[in-house]
């Protein structure tokens, strides 16, 4: 279908067409969501405190995690160039005290292996170091921020910052994470709907 056959519908027919491809628009980014909380593998992690500046913007807490610092020391694989996007994969295992952490690092894929779980990262632009790789990177996950209820986020950013704040999330068979819960001192507070 063209654009001008488009405009040139009864207003009727294209307002319903417009609408039914907002409607699937829509409800495929609901179910992507949904799909990931119903059937991604749970892992638990330890949020860091997060520079008080920038604690609360609106109505949604700033979440940092461990797992978001890469050491060089477990990046396996080749680099990017200098100045490109990139992305990680960033297997993450668990520890006896039940929090997952990053065990390897790669640019490019990492196969599947029993007892750990490989999450994707958003992409970032690399920049090399002096000597190549730099000792640490910073990425992103997309689950830096969680919504709450109004007037509802000081409590968390207390916790988060004494420490005493926990987030499980569901990874998908990609790699995306989505944030299924939030624990404080062990007990979970807010539950994700999965619609």
């Amino acid at each position: 279908m063209t654009i001008s056959r488009f405009f040139s519908m009864p207003p009727l027919v294209a307002a319903i067409i417009a609408a039914a491809l907002q409607t699937a628009v829509l409800g495929y980014m609901v179910e992507s969501r949904a799909s990931i909380l119903r059937n991604g593998v749970d892992v638990k992690l330890k949020t860091l405190p997060v520079d008080p500046r920038d604690l609360l913007r609106g109505d949604y807490v700033i979440l940092s995690y461990p797992i978001s610092t890469i050491s060089k020391s477990i990046i396996t694989g080749d680099e990017p160039k200098a100045g490109e996007r990139a992305r990680m994969s960033v297997r993450l295992k668990p520890g006896a005290d039940g929090l997952w952490t990053a065990s390897e690092a790669s640019f490019g894929d990492l196969a599947p292996a029993e007892g750990s779980v490989v999450l994707r990262t958003l992409p970032f632009d690399y920049y090399a170091g002096v000597d190549g790789l730099p000792e640490t990177l910073f990425v992103n996950y997309g689950i830096e921020r969680y919504y709450v209820p109004e007037g509802e986020g000081k409590v968390l950013e207390e916790a988060r910052n004494q420490e005493e704040l926990e987030v499980e999330a569901r990874v998908s068979k990609d790699g995306t994470p989505q944030i299924a819960r939030l624990v404080l001192r062990g007990a979970p507070i807010y539950e994700e709907p999965l619609y």
